[in-house]
C-alpha cells in the first residue's frame, strides 16, 4: 500500500490560510481596478469616436476581463479598440498585473500594420523620448517587460526598428507604470492611449 505523502504548510502559509483579510482585500482591489478601467473606457470611446480610424474598428466595444494566472499572478485587462480579424488586428490593451505594474499596449498586424509603417518610422523619435518599448518576441500575447519580450526604444537603433517593422507579421509597442504611482495611472493611460491612437490614425482631443 502506498502511503499518502504528508503535506506540510509553512508558518507563513498557515498564517495566510487562516486569515481572510488578505483575500477579501484582494477582491476589493480587483473591483477598484474594474471601476477604474470602466471609467477610462468611457473616455477611450470618446477618443475613438473622434478619430479617423476605420469604421470596423470604431464599431468594437470595450471589454474588461480578469484572470488569476498570468505568470501565476492575478490580472485585469481592458481591450479597446479590439479588432481581431484573421491576420488583421488593431487593438489597445490595458493590463493590470498584480504585484508588478499597469501597462498599455498597441498591437497591429496585417493591413493596419502596413498602413502604419511610415507613420511609425516618422514617430521614432517620439517613441524614444516618451519611453515606449518595442516587442521583440514572436508571441504578441505576452505583456511583461522582460528583456526577452520588450526592448526600450532608447536602446533600439532606428535601423533595427525599420527591419522589425517590415519583417514581422505584427508590431506591438508598450509602456508601463509602477503600481506605486497609482494616483498617476488615469492620466498615464489617457495620455498614452491618445498617442497610440494617433500612431494609427488622427484623433481630435
Amino acid at each position: 500500500m502506498i502511503e499518502n505523502a504528508k503535506i506540510v504548510l509553512s508558518p507563513k502559509e498557515l498564517e495566510l490560510v487562516s486569515n481572510t483579510d488578505w483575500i477579501l482585500t484582494k477582491h476589493i482591489i480587483i473591483n477598484k481596478v474594474y471601476r477604474l478601467f470602466g471609467s477610462i473606457a468611457i473616455e477611450m470611446q470618446s477618443a475613438i469616436n473622434n478619430s479617423d480610424l476605420p469604421q470596423e474598428v470604431k464599431d468594437t466595444s470595450p471589454k474588461i476581463a480578469k484572470g488569476e494566472n498570468y505568470q501565476l499572478l492575478p490580472y485585469v485587462m481592458l481591450d479597446y479598440p479590439r479588432y481581431f480579424k484573421a491576420e488583421n488586428t488593431l487593438a489597445i490593451r490595458i493590463f493590470f498585473w498584480w504585484g508588478n505594474s499597469i501597462s498599455i499596449h498597441l498591437l497591429i498586424s496585417g493591413k493596419y500594420k502596413d498602413n502604419a509603417i511610415n507613420k511609425l518610422e516618422r514617430n521614432f523619435s517620439l517613441l524614444q523620448e516618451n519611453n515606449y518599448s518595442l516587442c521583440i518576441a514572436d508571441n504578441p500575447w505576452q505583456h511583461h517587460f522582460g528583456a526577452d519580450n520588450y526592448i526600450a526604444f532608447q536602446n533600439c537603433p532606428s535601423e533595427k526598428f525599420s527591419t522589425i517593422l517590415r519583417r514581422e507579421s505584427f508590431i506591438k509597442i508598450g509602456k508601463e507604470i509602477s503600481l506605486s504611482q497609482w494616483d498617476e495611472v488615469p492620466e498615464f493611460l489617457k495620455t498614452n492611449f491618445i498617442e497610440m491612437v494617433g500612431i494609427v490614425g488622427e484623433v481630435e482631443v
